[in-house]
């Protein structure tokens, strides 16, 4: 399956931001100069500034233009539950690891309310940073009645949330929590690095309109080549 040309391009401009080619302060192009480079139209460049700013490596101005971010080696946790966010939850290059129907109870995720006999939909993917280092393993499971056909999607850059919008499966809210765990002994040798450190874990559940579990998944990342934050804007409006 081909890559959408607006992935193609973010995913380009966030390995040069993210590997300081495009350092703090530096002008990204306009929506008409990215169109004239690549070749593409209005809409798809404003996307890739706009999920971009979405994802806290950029910042937008009005009449001043868009700029790389102090931050942008950092990830916003807010990320994670935007209910119109496209592409995977950690920017950057992912790669998938397994992708399987199972029984709930091996799935290596708890799933609040679903029988341990019923099958899911289980994909573990790895994300990577420019010099393809693994930063982070993700792991999503997600009931397969409710998703049969989620394995016919292209599983490298699938988001859930996304996912749902688009097949209109009625989702009602998300909730993520932050776990420090010690790294277990598959994650590590993904990791190439040695058991039992402290990592962090971020785990989120997807409910239903009707209280039904959707989705379950998590994140462990390598915290020594990851900063999280959470930032609302204060703004009176």
């Amino acid at each position: 399956m081909a890559i959408p040309a607006y992935l193609r391009i973010r995913t380009e401009l966030e390995q040069q931001i993210q590997s300081g080619a495009l350092a703090p302060g530096t002008r990204l192009p306009t929506e008409a100069e990215l169109q004239q480079r690549y070749s593409v139209g209005r809409a798809t460049a404003q996307r890739v500034l706009t999920e971009l700013s979405r994802a806290g490596l950029v910042e937008r101005h009005r009449r001043r233009g868009t700029f790389v971010a102090d931050g942008a080696r950092q990830e916003n946790l807010l990320r994670m539950v935007h209910p119109a966010l496209h592409g995977p939850e950690i920017p950057g290059p992912h790669a998938v690891d397994s992708a399987m129907v199972i029984p709930a109870e091996d799935a290596d995720v708890a799933l609040p309310g679903i029988t341990g006999d019923a099958p899911v939909n289980q994909v573990r993917r790895l994300k990577f940073d420019v010099e393809h280092n693994p930063i982070a393993v993700e792991l999503a499971a997600v009931p397969f009645s409710l998703a049969p056909r989620l394995f016919d999607e292209n599983l490298e850059h699938l988001t859930v949330h996304d996912y749902f919008a688009r097949n209109r499966i009625p989702v009602a809210k998300s909730r993520v929590y932050v776990d420090p765990i010690p790294l277990d002994a598959a994650t590590a040798a993904r990791f190439g690095t040695e058991p039992g450190r402290a990592v962090i874990r971020l785990r989120r559940l997807t409910w239903l309109t009707g209280g039904g579990l959707a989705e379950a998944m998590w994140h462990i990342i390598r915290p020594d080549l990851v900063e999280f934050f959470v930032e609302q804007s204060v703004l009176a409006t």
